[in-house]
């Protein structure tokens, strides 16, 4: 078995050499290059190993082999073995990769989600194909072109999958009702469905603007600047920026964003890699926001676009970074596309603060102990104490004005603040593991969103929740599904089921705007912030 993986890996590699020999090939075949003297040890002499390994197995061996699917097994592999972030995308994959990055996908337009074997709407996107028909939250998704699909044991993905399609095409889908006996037939036609990535925008008091980005895609800088706009009008003279959890994305988006933060050539980030010229980001023009104060939320899953806005801010001494560790991605990858839809990202370069950081962290101990970094921070008590946090680089970096920072993988926040660990129990433990808030948060959402449509902000619900007594009838909910509640446990978990009972159920009626106002009541990190943003 082992020779078979090595026969394996070892043709993925000539497998690789020929796919780069194609592109570069393609692409530089109208580019005058020097040809290099040869000798009778010269590579350009020796035959194609590649095309003969791949000819013979075609032609001699004893079973029929698949190219695709030897492709798509091998290829990962070779790559896993050069770095975690070079990777090999098959075409429907690579598809989704893009859909995300676009910020946009052929739908129609609903927010779901699946209980008891039911497709349950929670939400119609604003002027989408399912809003414009008259389908609503609340509805149950039964049939799609005819076919049941309620009570198979469906799930997300093969739902997404058939109303996903492309823009123009027609889908029919059966729904149910509450209050009427038979199923509603529509037939929708996909349009154009925008996947956010601003998550939420709204004033924490009456001059402090906050903003959460989930993620770098295509259309990020102008909801960005949407949002900035809107809360400045507001009244907004500071601005909190929430990139807690977010993964990245693309580079000349976060650019264009920290731009508006930043003077003229101001330094953003710079590249390296061994085979590419260094190329360095500034900032293109004076920023809009220049002059107001700015905090940055960042954590252990801010990862390679937030990092470098984070880290654009702290050395440029533009904004203060609160929270944790960021995550350590700042390997550079080119994508290069194929003709049969699947695409290569191989890595290129390194992404470097203005200092100098280089924002990568170490991987010299494989794939398996990489992905097992967040695991391992956990372990050492580094989301705790930040005493524990053990880095690389113990080199000292500048920023703008002098102040020392380090570098090592990731960006350190100027202030950290611990995970919060606080209203755990078993009571706690117990309701998470099986579901219940969650579930019962949906199911009263369903139950009374004819009264709670009349409430228009996060705060008139979290009113609406106290006045109905919902946190009673929650706990009356645990005790039948045999959860055991302790006064103890109440008193130390109490407030904090409370309030995400608040915050979920609101999500449920007003999406992220019912969420964010009502769950900051539990965020430490946030309470930093406030301190450090109303500071004189």
């Amino acid at each position: 078995m082992k020779k078979i993986h090595l026969f394996l890996i070892f043709l993925g590699v000539f497998v690789i050499a020929e796919i780069f020999n194609f592109y570069y090939k393609t692409k530089y075949s109208n580019t005058q290059l020097a040809i290099p003297t040869t000798s009778a040890k010269s590579p350009l002499l020796q035959p194609n190993k590649v095309g003969l390994i791949m000819n013979m197995i075609q032609l001699r061996y004893v079973d029929t082999v698949d190219n695709k699917t030897l492709e798509n097994e091998v290829i990962p592999h070779i790559l896993e073995e050069l770095d975690p972030h070079s990777a090999y995308f098959a075409k429907e994959d690579f598809k989704n990769v893009n859909e995300e990055m676009k910020g946009n996908f052929g739908g129609v337009g609903v927010q779901f989600r699946i209980e008891n074997d039911t497709v349950m709407i929670v939400d119609v996107v604003s002027g989408g194909p399912s809003q414009k028909l008259g389908i609503l939250g609340g509805d149950r998704i039964v049939t799609v072109n005819d076919s049941t699909i309620a009570g198979n044991g469906v799930n997300n993905e093969a739902v997404m999958k058939l109303l996903k399609g492309e823009i123009g095409t027609n889908v029919k889908v059966g729904i149910k009702r509450k209050g009427l006996p038979k199923l509603i037939q529509f037939d929708v036609t996909r349009g154009e469905i925008p996947l956010y990535s601003v998550d939420v925008s709204y004033m924490l008091n009456d001059t402090t603007g906050y903003i959460k980005v989930g993620r770098f895609a295509v259309t990020t800088y102008k909801e960005f600047m949407k949002g900035l706009n809107e809360l400045r009008e507001d009244g907004a003279k500071q601005y909190v920026v929430d990139l807690r959890g977010n993964p990245g994305g693309i580079l000349g988006i976060v650019a264009e964003m920290a731009n508006e933060f930043l003077k003229k050539d101001d330094m953003i980030v710079y590249t390296k890699g061994r085979t590419q010229p260094s190329q360095e980001f500034v900032a293109q023009r004076n920023g809009k926001f220049t002059d107001e104060k700015l905090v940055v939320l960042i954590d252990e899953y801010s990862a390679s676009a937030s990092e470098i806005f984070a880290g654009a801010m702290q050395d440029n001494d533009r904004g203060t970074i609160i929270g944790r560790r960021s995550f350590g991605k700042g390997l550079v990858q080119e994508q290069i596309p194929f003709n049969d839809g699947s695409a290569l990202r191989l890595t290129v370069a390194r992404y470097y603060t203005p200092s100098g950081r280089c924002i990568q962290k170490p991987y010299d101990k494989g794939v398996d102990e990489y992905n097992k970094d967040i695991y391992n921070r956990i372990k050492h008590g580094e989301l705790e104490v930040k005493d524990s946090i053990a880095v690389a680089d113990t080199i000292n970096y500048f920023t703008k004005s002098g102040r020392i920072v380090h570098g090592g993988g990731g960006i350190m926040p100027d202030i950290f603040v611990p995970a919060d660990t606080t209203g755990f129990s078993n009571l706690y433990a117990d309701v998470i593991s099986k579901g219940l808030l969650f579930k019962f948060a949906f199911d009263y959402a369903d139950e009374h969103r004819a009264q709670l449509k009349s409430v228009k902000t996060a705060m008139e619900m979290r009113q609406y929740f106290i006045d109905h007594k919902e946190f009673s009838d929650f706990i009356a909910y645990c005790k039948k599904n045999k959860v055991k509640i302790s006064s103890k446990d109440m008193k130390e978990s109490g407030r904090i089921l409370k309030v995400q009972l608040w915050a979920y159920t609101a999500r449920n009626i007003l999406g992220e705007k019912g969420f964010y106002p009502i769950i900051k009541e539990l965020d430490v990190t946030l309470d930093k912030a406030m301190e450090v943003i109303s500071e004189k």
